[in-house]
């Protein structure tokens, strides 16, 4: 209990310190794991945790680096021009239509199962459109976050793929199948969403259907780094990275370095050029690595204490057992704050399969345990220790901390759309 008590009190620390932006996210996930380990009797293995979770993320960060270099050098070289100018010939001015457009292209681009790809291909083709009309850049975060999270229960996606492999469970017929009705009706509510954020932009910049039109001037082809003439070499090359990520062809992190070396040396063969344009990007490529080895310090630390396992037992055990018919709903509901404080891995691997094995003692079968621990995964996508979280915020440039303020109440809305909706559907058994 003791073990259990400090990690709430470090992983509380944490939180309350970046979101009244006392502490920087790297310095507050660096600092405060080591105070919360020195309290725990780690001393000198603190090092050896640290240096585990750090391992367990390096190639996170190293596809994270390369990813956000070669989005980045597909954006310079104008790849996104037309894109970009297509969906301003679609949704002109109105935020209503930018705001649901953003659902509908986040949860196309979800498809793929990554959240990082989502973020760089999403937030790069609309986030001038927002620019361009006034619209408050959080709106896209929001739509994005959840769209991406409604969609990772794909079988391909990370968190369905985790649970059931935690249970033991058939990915696709015991986990994915009953949850397709429950993850329309969510993305129905989500569209929902975006039509009511929409319209609340309209009242808010004054536009009126019968007035002038706000004219978005179109992205301007003539600057330097653009190469238009490469647009379907480009286009191409993008194509075959993408279906490298979906097929498996190789790792991640290989994929994107290769696109790398090739886009790069194709859309500007001067050295000077590619220097220049890889020192453009370089503030966000350290930001974002230095957030992920931090977050893998954190992590590290956390689980080596067995901090995260006491926490997750404590949970557990403040549940009544008279509520133990109701585990599969109480998983549900406890999926929400459990999966914004701790890690995929850690949750998936160290609480759910505690709770399939405490739901068979009282009726719940293990694959229903599996469906209800996926329902937090709105609120997953703002946690402070997941990636694509500072990366978009880092391509939106707005603070973590104000997007997660501003997008936490819908997530929760639409996280407890979803359970409801699984619920009705019957893929949650209520009791």
């Amino acid at each position: 209990m003791t073990l259990a008590l400090l990690g709430f009190a470090t992983v509380l620390l944490f939180i309350i310190l970046i979101m009244a932006k006392r502490m920087s996210a790297a310095a507050a996930l660096i600092a405060v794991p080591i105070v919360g380990g020195l309290l725990a009797g780690a001393g000198p293995r603190i090092g050896d945790m640290m240096l585990d979770g750090i391992l367990d993320v390096a190639p996170i960060a190293t596809m994270l680096a390369f990813a956000v270099l070669y989005f980045a050098v597909m954006m310079d070289s104008g790849l996104f021009d037309p894109l970009v100018n297509r969906i301003l010939a679609m949704v002109g001015d109105d935020p209503v239509r930018i705001a649901i457009g953003t659902m509908a292209l986040s949860s196309l681009v979800s498809l793929d199962g990554d959240g990082t790809t989502t973020a760089l291909i999403v937030i790069t083709s609309m986030l001038p459109l927002y620019r361009a009309v006034g619209m408050n850049p959080l709106i896209l975060a929001t739509l994005l976050g959840s769209s991406n999270a409604i969609m990772n229960l794909l079988p391909w996606g990370g968190p369905s793929a985790r649970a059931a492999a935690a249970v033991k469970v058939d990915l696709v017929h015991d986990v994915f199948l009953p949850l397709v009705p429950a993850m329309l009706i969510a993305l129905a509510a989500l569209a929902a969403l975006a039509w009511w954020l929409g319209t609340r932009e309209r009242a808010r910049l004054g536009w009126k259907s019968d007035g002038p039109a706000m004219p978005a001037p179109p992205v301007a082809a003539d600057r330097p780094e653009r190469r238009p003439r490469l647009f379907w070499f480009n286009l191409l090359l993008t194509a075959a990275l993408m279906a490298g990520m979906v097929t498996g062809l190789a790792p991640l992190p290989v994929l994107i370095m290769g696109a790398l070396a090739v886009a790069l040396t194709v859309n500007y063969p001067r050295l000077s050029d590619q220097r220049e344009r890889i020192a453009a990007h370089a503030d966000n490529v350290v930001m974002v690595v230095v957030l992920i080895f931090a977050a893998g310090a954190f992590t590290g630390i956390m689980g080596g204490t067995g901090m995260t396992d006491a926490m997750a037992r404590s949970l557990l055990s403040g549940v009544p057992e008279s509520f133990g018919p109701y585990l599969a709903p109480i998983t549900a509901l406890l999926a929400l704050p459990l999966t914004f404080v701790m890690s995929n891995d850690a949750y998936y691997f160290g609480v759910v399969p505690v709770l399939a094995h405490a739901g068979e003692a009282y009726g719940t079968s293990a694959e229903a345990i599996a469906r209800a621990s996926l329902m937090g995964g709105p609120v997953h996508s703002l946690s402070p220790l997941l990636a694509p979280v500072y990366l978009a915020c880092g391509l939106l440039g707005v603070d973590v901390a104000d997007a997660q303020r501003f997008a936490l109440k819908y997530a929760i809305g639409i996280s407890l759309t979803l359970t409801l909706a699984a619920i009705v559907t019957g893929a949650i058994p209520l009791a």
